[in-house]
């Protein structure tokens, strides 16, 4: 009996400490309290900005800040487990997930909406039909006419789109450049005739426009011209969830959670009805919601 006398105090200290461990690790939020951070790639910032104002309504508890960055930077956060949920427009890669799985991190992605790349000009552009081909060429700096090339920045989710799905293993040319934002890559466009612009399509519609067929007149919208169709087409709605507009992509939640945090809430609400309707209403089309399309007479 001695000896069990000895031990047990022992015992009782490692259950305590076990139990103050526990508490330590227990989540401090769930689907709809709690604060956490987020990063979001800054192409959609004022989409994702309005889906945040409407959860922060819904769920007055729960605290989300959005880190806009760069698509890249976006994924450095994920993968050195700064950010637990990112929005980015591309799925991880095989070896991203095998690094993530080797440190025991299950990540769970989801494609949420479909956006498009549309190309801007200068309102003095006469001619504002271009195939892909020329935008290859305009990319890489052979194309006859030479064009000031302008993204929002270096290591935007668009500059990897249009190198990986217009230019793969090619190189940029010299005449390509960087701007702060994709309002700056708007403004310098609209001041200069020889520029070309690449740009989210939420960024140049104009929503005042109850029909969602209007763009911002500031600058030209070009139409791209669909090889197999063999027909030019905007960057409309329709046209983005039909493919009929060569140049869209995804936008992604990603999330590393492995409990209903709020992470995974606010990744819920994106794929929901009120974050489908968001998604709509900036100009994407929803992909985790049925939406009908009816014929409108539309100026390409």
């Amino acid at each position: 009996m001695g000896r069990l006398y000895k031990i047990l105090p022992v015992v009782l200290a490692l259950h305590l400490s076990a139990c103050t461990d526990n508490e330590k690790n227990k989540p401090t939020d769930t689907l709809t309290t709690g604060n956490i951070e987020i990063s979001v790639d800054e192409t959609y910032k004022p989409i994702i900005e309005e889906h945040l104002k409407v959860f922060d309504s819904s769920f007055p508890d729960g605290h989300i800040t959005a880190h806009y960055k760069p698509e890249s930077e976006c994924i450095k956060d994920f993968m050195d487990g700064k950010a637990r949920l990112i929005l980015v427009t591309r799925d991880l890669s095989k070896n991203e997930r095998e690094v993530l799985e080797a440190n025991k991190v299950v990540a769970t992605a989801l494609p949420v909406a479909k956006d498009a790349v549309a190309v801007i000009l200068n309102k003095d552009v006469v001619d504002t039909m271009l195939d892909v081909s020329a935008i290859r060429g305009i990319l890489t700096g052979v194309y006859s006419k030479k064009y000031t090339v302008v993204f929002d920045h270096q290591g935007s989710s668009t500059v990897r789109y249009m190198m990986d799905s217009l230019i793969p293993g090619e190189k940029l040319g010299s005449g390509v450049f960087a701007a702060k934002s994709n309002e700056e890559v708007i403004a310098y466009v609209a001041k200069n005739p020889d520029a070309i612009g690449f740009i989210g399509v939420s960024y140049v519609s104009d929503f005042s426009d109850p029909e969602g067929l209007a763009f911002i007149n500031n600058v030209k919208i070009a139409s791209i011209w669909h090889d197999s169709l063999r027909e030019a087409f905007k960057p409309y709605q329709a046209y983005i969830a039909q493919g009929s507009y060569p140049m869209t992509r995804s936008l992604y939640y990603i999330n590393r959670e492995t409990y209903p945090g709020l992470g995974t809430g606010f990744a819920n609400f994106l794929s929901k009805e009120r974050g489908q309707l968001i998604f709509k209403q900036a100009r994407l089309f929803p992909l985790r919601s049925n939406i009908v399309l009816r014929e409108a007479e539309v100026n390409r």
